[in-house]
């Protein structure tokens, strides 16, 4: 099975750093919705393949915006919500980081599967500020719930935090902020 990590377009929150970190629910911006439709081109969908997205507006607008009238699987998981890489306990989650409600994201988002087998805690906290080894002990169980899709190829749409902290738990490697992927870069992988 091969997983491919892809980063959001460019949201919001990146216009005026570090100010507009502070804004809760930032959307894409004209680039971002641009390199999400640009992602059509790079990795063209078809109603074989499943998307799972992180519950943040930004991750479910570039989502829909390169799924655009194919009717493929899209589901949201909060196991690919935001993540601080590297880990620092004295850090506190931003408020752009915030995971959208359920009921919002079923509301402005239907033909998005909200994945329900999750823990609540997961669906309020998400996974950012997680210790390593309870972010480990997931992303094992993330892994295995993709291979029981049983599908050839994944898309995981999803932070550069985030697919760093996978990156580093797939590969076994030592990674850094210097790996973070640009907005709707991506990462591919086999497991």
């Amino acid at each position: 099975m091969e997983l491919v990590f892809i980063r959001h377009g460019q949201g919001e929150h990146t216009l005026n750093l570090p100010i507009s970190l502070q804004n809760p629910d930032p959307a894409l911006t004209k680039e971002g919705t641009i390199q999400a439709k640009s992602l059509r081109n790079q990795f063209p969908l078809s109603k074989k393949d499943v998307l799972i997205i992180s519950p943040i507006r930004r991750t479910l607008q570039t989502a829909s915006i390169w799924s655009e009238d194919i009717n493929c699987r899209k589901i949201v998981r909060p196991l690919v919500s935001p993540r601080m890489f590297p880990q620092n306990p004295e850090w506190s989650p931003l408020p752009c980081d915030e995971i959208l409600k359920r009921e919002m994201i079923k509301d402005e988002f239907p033909g998005f599967v909200i994945d329900e087998d999750l823990p609540n805690n997961l669906w309020i906290k998400g996974i950012n500020t997680i210790p390593e080894y309870e972010f480990n002990s997931l992303a094992d169980n993330f892994i295995n719930c993709c291979k029981q899709l049983r599908k050839k190829r994944i898309y995981i749409i999803s932070h550069d935090g985030t697919i760093t902290s996978y990156r580093q738990f797939i590969t076994r490697g030592k990674l850094s902020r210097e790996d973070f992927p640009k907005e709707t870069g991506w990462f591919k992988i086999d497991c």
